[in-house]
């Protein structure tokens, strides 16, 4: 194919990073792209949800055409809010600075 495009497929676990090249024509979306690289046979647990998808790190439609060279990412679901566990970090910091806080017992040198 002389007009084929290249794009970069990529997926990170928490463990484990998976990538894929591959060559599409050119009108090819983002999901079609997905669909070619093989990722739903690797990760069959992906294939009944729905993907959201990336291209260089700003989330974009499955139905946008790919370019050339473009890096696709496949984001996971989020296993915490954000916002609570910012809650969360902000009540316990506030809870650490009404304790008392704990004083330095200085021991006295004694000279022989």
């Amino acid at each position: 194919m002389p007009d084929a495009l290249r794009v970069h497929i990529v997926f990170a676990e928490p463990d484990q990073v998976w990538q894929a090249t591959v060559t599409v024509a050119p009108g090819t979306t983002l999901l079609q792209a997905l669909k070619t690289s093989h990722f739903f046979t690797e990760f069959p647990e992906q294939a009944g949800q729905p993907v959201r998808l990336g291209v260089w790190g700003r989330e974009c439609n499955p139905d946008q055409p790919v370019a050339d060279d473009d890096r696709i990412e496949i984001y996971r679901p989020l296993v915490f809010d954000p916002l609570e566990s910012r809650r969360r970090r902000a009540a316990h910091r506030k809870s650490a600075m009404n304790q008392p806080a704990a004083r330095i017992r200085r021991r006295k040198l004694s000279c022989v």
